[in-house]
């Protein structure tokens, strides 16, 4: 006879995206195939689980064994029978698939105990890793829709809506704008049908936040949804989901089909007079539409386009009518706010942000992944404590925080504070928390390129001065990675970036200038080489690096002649390395595998 599961013991095999690129699907299907062969032998049978994203995606595929604390990285599916029958049978560790801590060069048998995890806080991510979010019982059982109930039963709207504003929450789209005070805006209006919307357009490069919280823990943001809804009397919401978020449209729409089933949503909602409905809107992948009144006007069927921010969603919104527009991390917060309390929620973070913020770190760093922090912690805290510094042991160069509209900081800005407040002074921004670190194999003058092309492709082309302005940024900006910069064309970019800033309708044209402006600001020697030297001090701009190799350093290891893909490095064992420049593509393969410093840039 079949023995019963354990209801403790568990198998969470991530399932995010970045597990799931890796083979973690075959991974999952492969413990329940070899489970169910060997289940007579198995004295309780575990729960296996699909979760979403453990955020140390550099590590992946991530399998944990519950309540053993044990976590397996890298997880091949020929390891799979061995989890099986060491772990899940005999206690077992297997020490190679534990965490190797880079500095101790020891093996750590749980997450909880790696630098990466330990100094997390988890609000917005506190169920993903550690649920199924297909499955609504497990969010039940982790105090899910707790605070609806609280919400409905035991507060008034006004205690709602207080709460939130004395937690000192502020939207986690990059705005940074009073949550509490944006919903009672929205309820002073007199004036029905009001909306809710959930904006989960993410367009930042190298972001992922939101996408793993809808992917990991749907339920949060449709609780947190629910919530606004009874403190505003509204009836409608809508959750705004980019197109090639094709795991967290599914895993969103199941979880609306199965809190309508269990009267979470729909009409009288638990027994009480609140009727609510969701609807998922699908996006076409415009970064515009991520600025909230182009995404309502995406929602409504027309072109993404913004409008005058003079005129406040809370008044005029969706369809002309009162709207409250968060995005996904905001409306994760918003459940633990309510059960917890707002004096719980204030006590962490800094004087001017409070809570936690998530973060995709990724980039130059060895632990890249996502990351969840209390407002306040700096950023050599998170670069080179949870981040494990920088890959390849390289010298670290810049980070850039805040998506394609933000600002590149040097190394004398690693002790700054991660805060709305601090980062804008700095020169840069929150946004909605990408974080990319930049080692001395970047050009600055290429990154300030790289943004501006993708801003120039992004804009909507309504206001002239974003359409055009950018444009001529990057053609300058092109000119001057391709050996065409002259003497001028630095103070021609800021003129150009102060006209844009100034004149542009929405958000995108307004901080479009960022990678520029802060890149000249902390950079401009760079820049100076670019057009004046005709020079790339790093090696990436091809018209402007020349490699060769130091011959009283190179020992003749014969790295640097292996990684080369055009076979212009020549040269015997021990014997010092030569590059033929005629045929050299000037790739940087052979500085970034020589471990002796000897390959150079001229």
């Amino acid at each position: 006879m079949r023995l019963k599961k354990d209801e403790d013991r568990k198998i969470l095999i991530c399932c995010g995206t970045g597990c799931l690129a890796n083979g973690s699907e075959k991974i999952y299907q492969a413990f329940k195939a070899l489970l169910k062969e060997k289940e007579y032998n198995v004295p309780v049978m575990p729960h296996i689980k699909a979760t979403g994203c453990n955020g140390l995606c550099e590590r992946g595929p991530v399998v944990k064994i519950i309540p053993d604390e044990i976590s397996y990285y890298h997880v091949k599916l020929e390891d799979v029978n061995e989890i099986i029958d060491k772990t899940v049978l005999n206690h077992e560790v297997i020490e190679r698939l534990l965490y190797l801590d880079p500095d101790t060069n020891r093996r750590i048998k749980s997450h909880r105990d790696t630098v990466f995890y330990s100094k997390q806080v988890k609000i917005a991510l506190r169920n993903i890793g550690e649920i199924d979010p297909s499955d609504i019982n497990d969010y039940l059982e982790n105090r899910g829709y707790e605070a609806l109930k609280k919400a409905l039963f035991e507060m008034t709207e006004e205690d709602v809506i207080s709460e939130l504003k004395e937690s000192g929450l502020k939207g986690r789209g990059g705005a940074g704008f009073p949550t509490g005070v944006k919903w009672e805006a929205c309820k002073r209006i007199d004036r029905n049908p009001k909306y809710v919307i959930c904006n989960g357009d993410e367009g930042d490069p190298g972001a992922f936040m939101d996408r793993s919280i809808m992917e990991g823990d749907p339920h949060t943001v449709i609780e947190g949804m629910i919530i606004c809804a009874k403190a505003l009397n509204i009836n409608k919401g809508f959750i705004y989901i980019r197109d090639e978020y094709g795991l967290a449209l599914k895993n969103m729409q199941k979880a609306i089909n199965d809190a309508k089933s269990n009267n979470f949503l729909g009409n009288n909602i638990l027994g009480s007079s609140l009727s609510f409905d969701l609807e998922i809107v699908r996006g076409g992948g415009a970064f515009v539409c991520g600025e909230s009144s182009a995404l309502m006007a995406s929602i409504e069927g027309k072109a993404g386009e913004p409008r005058a921010k003079y005129i406040r969603s809370a008044e005029y919104g969706l369809w002309g009518q009162p709207t409250v527009l968060n995005n996904v991390e905001t409306w994760a917060n918003i459940p633990e706010i309510i059960v917890k309390g707002s004096k719980w929620f204030n006590k962490i973070g800094n004087a001017s942000s409070k809570g936690t913020k998530v973060f995709s770190l990724v980039g130059k760093v060895k632990n890249t992944g996502l990351v969840e922090i209390p407002m306040g912690v700096t950023l050599k805290e998170l670069i080179f404590g949870i981040g494990g510094g920088i890959s390849n042991n390289k010298a670290f160069k810049a980070v850039q925080t805040g998506g394609p509209s933000g600002g590149c900081l040097p190394e004398e800005s690693l002790d700054l504070q991660v805060d709305f407040d601090t980062l804008r002074d700095a020169g840069s921004m929150m946004g909605s928390g990408g974080i990319i670190v930049m080692d001395e194999r970047t050009c600055m003058v290429d990154v300030a390129k790289y943004y501006i092309n993708f801003l120039a492709e992004e804009s909507c082309g309504k206001c002239v001065s974003c359409r055009e302005g950018i444009k001529q940024m990057l053609k300058i900006l092109t000119d001057i990675c391709e050996g065409k910069g002259q003497d001028g064309d630095i103070e021609l970019l800021l003129d150009i970036c102060n006209t844009v800033r100034e004149s542009s309708l929405c958000g995108l044209g307004k901080s479009a200038p960022n990678p520029v402006v802060s890149t000249i600001k902390y950079f401009e020697n760079e820049y100076r080489e670019h057009i004046y030297n005709k020079r790339c001090p790093a090696g990436v701009c091809k018209a402007l690096s020349t490699y060769y190799i130091d011959q009283d350093k190179c020992i003749g290891c014969g790295l640097c002649k292996k990684a080369c893909p055009s076979a212009a490095i020549t040269g015997d064992i021990k014997k010092p390395h030569k590059i033929n420049r005629q045929k050299c593509i000037k790739c940087g393969s052979c500085i970034d595998n020589c471990k002796f410093n000897a390959v150079k840039v001229k």
